[in-house]
């Protein structure tokens, strides 16, 4: 590939870092998946050190904070998104000296923490939980839960239609402290994962002690982990309709995406305001329309919200250029940035899902569709290992699947182990470095062949993958016109080429997108700053070769 930018890559003190005015509004946030990132004691599983070592690699990359999926004490039956106690680490993952330890790290390198807020539900080891069956039916416990008596002659049915996300009915049947069939519990998900009742005093009060908690630990903000599914609809009523709901869909459901939310996001955020730093929520919020997931964002509630929307656009210039401007649009109304993201770790990585069966036509089309992402305004996140190109693995063996979906004949479409296998940082055969050089496999195994795709053989190669990211993220935070913002100017072009224009007081910028199967000329706009591929400027036109981005200064 053509270099058009100096190797070199800036980093930033932590002044530079604090002193950002709304840093969150052009924010590059790297998320980590903490049991796949960096082994630091050779058990095979990720953990808190293994992440404290690894931060200089992600300072140098160029991202601006790190979001840390979830890392508390948990039985692990949904990758920790079951949480027992909200203010302890996992042992698998470490100890609360080590999470303080990495925040100050983070701290000193310039970068910020987001840590993973899990309210919607919590465990069934969570001691809530646990003393609400202890105590049987009337308990005030089993107040802060949904529990139910069920339907039928005997309560053998389940109180209401709810289906869990993950397959089968949401709801479970207790077994009462003197042994008899009792109530049902509602889980939106595993039914190791009871929901909170949200309607409870006591559910608001103790998220408002684990907000400041966390924050009085310095972390910069909160992902919230189902937002729009705390508030249930009054009296539980019936879907009504057959079908599974999916977690990644936008159907109208009484589970999801109720006004009642509102109220709580403006409770946290006065909690937030509290703290010095701007300290930031960030809403994983699934909703019918665009416009409905921009009231999480008006001014007195959350900061962000993913752009699930763009995520799940495929690779055609029109819908991407419709759900561009249909987010600008949406987001611009209640004055929030839009945020851009193509993977995380619930969906099928983007070098596979764009590929359409041709691994390298995937690689190409992720390079170009990353250029696009960062070159929007806004905030982007970036999921760990994207910067490498890995691909989905998606022939992982039956019995080493964790994912609960799997388990779940009718739950999630397909799983989410592909996009969870542990990173290759270097070496030829796995673990590929994951963990100390005595250690064993890796708790999901990686592909015989991802020794090329590993941080020590990309290192220094001006064509990989991890050195493109590197660029486009030290450009994006050198020129003026790229990253905060609220509008481009869309340019003329043929038929699957996306163009744009961002102006500023000090610049302008052109980003240039074929998104077809062949070569495209168009008109050069300025000079090259960067490219996917091959381009050699020309006047007046240049060809972009097929699935290729460039920017361009102007």
């Amino acid at each position: 590939m053509t270099q058009h930018v100096t190797d070199t890559v800036a980093t930033r003190t932590p002044a530079e870092a604090s002193g950002r005015p709304e840093w969150w509004r052009d924010a590059v946030i790297y998320q980590v998946y903490p049991r796949s990132f960096a082994d630091s004691n050779g058990d095979g599983i990720g953990d808190l050190p293994g992440i404290r070592a690894r931060l200089p690699y992600l300072n140098e990359l160029g991202v601006d904070a790190v979001w840390l999926s979830p890392f508390y004490a948990s039985p692990q039956a949904d990758g920790g998104y079951d949480v027992a106690d909200y203010r302890a680490v996992d042992p698998m993952f470490g100890t609360l000296t080590d999470a303080d330890d990495l925040i100050r790290d983070a701290h000193a390198l310039g970068l910020r923490i987001i840590v993973d807020l899990v309210p919607n539900h919590c465990s069934n080891q969570h001691e809530w939980f646990r003393q609400a069956l202890r105590e049987g039916p009337g308990s005030p416990l089993r107040g802060r839960f949904h529990f139910r008596p069920g339907k039928g002659a005997d309560g053998e049915l389940p109180p209401n239609d709810w289906e869990s996300i993950f397959g089968g009915p949401a709801w479970t049947r207790v077994t009462e402290p003197d042994g008899s069939p009792g109530e049902w519990y509602l889980h939106l998900f595993a039914p190791e994962q009871p929901d909170f009742n949200w309607d409870h005093p006591a559910v608001h009060d103790e998220f408002r002690s684990i907000l400041r908690f966390w924050l009085d630990m310095g972390i910069d903000g909160f992902r919230v982990d189902v937002a729009h599914g705390l508030v249930k609809a009054a009296g539980l009523p019936d879907v009504g309709h057959d079908g599974q709901v999916k977690l990644l869909g936008t159907q109208a459901v009484p589970y999801f995406d109720q006004d009642g939310v509102h109220e709580i996001y403006r409770s946290w955020r006065r909690v937030l305001d509290e703290y010095p730093g701007e300290r930031i929520a960030v809403a994983e919020a699934w909703t019918p329309t665009v416009e409905r997931s921009a009231l999480y964002l008006r001014p007195d509630e959350l900061h962000q919200a993913f752009n699930f929307d763009y995520l799940g656009t495929g690779w055609n210039a029109a819908e991407l250029r419709d759900v561009i401007d249909r987010s600008l649009s949406a987001m611009n109304a209640v004055h929030a940035p839009a945020t851009w993201v193509l993977s995380n770790h619930d969906v099928v990585r983007h070098s596979t899902r764009l590929a359409g069966g041709d691994a390298a036509r995937g690689l190409r089309r992720a390079r170009a569709a990353t250029l696009l992402m960062l070159a929007l305004p806004g905030s982007a996140y970036v999921y760990q290992g994207e910067e490498l190109g890995l691909p989905e693995v998606v022939d992982l063996p039956d019995e080493v699947r964790q994912d609960p979906a799997f388990f779940r004949s009718s739950g999630q479409d397909g799983t989410r182990d592909g996009c969870r296998v542990p990173l290759p940082w270097s070496g030829q055969a796995p673990p590929f470095g994951f963990g100390p050089a005595e250690q064993g496999p890796s708790w999901l195994p990686q592909p015989a062949d991802w020794g090329r795709l590993t941080v020590a053989a990309q290192q220094g190669d001006g064509a990989s993958t991890l050195e493109f990211y590197r660029r486009a993220l030290a450009v994006r935070r050198e020129h003026p016109a790229l990253g905060a913002g609220r509008r481009i100017t869309w340019l003329d072009g043929p038929e699957g080429v996306l163009a744009f224009r961002r102006d500023s007081g000090s610049g302008s910028f052109v980003c240039t997108v074929n998104l077809t199967g062949s070569p495209v000329a168009l008109p050069t706009p300025g000079t090259l700053l960067l490219a996917t591929a091959d381009v050699e400027p020309g006047a007046p036109t240049t060809v972009l070769p097929a699935d290729c981005a460039v920017w361009w200064s102007v």
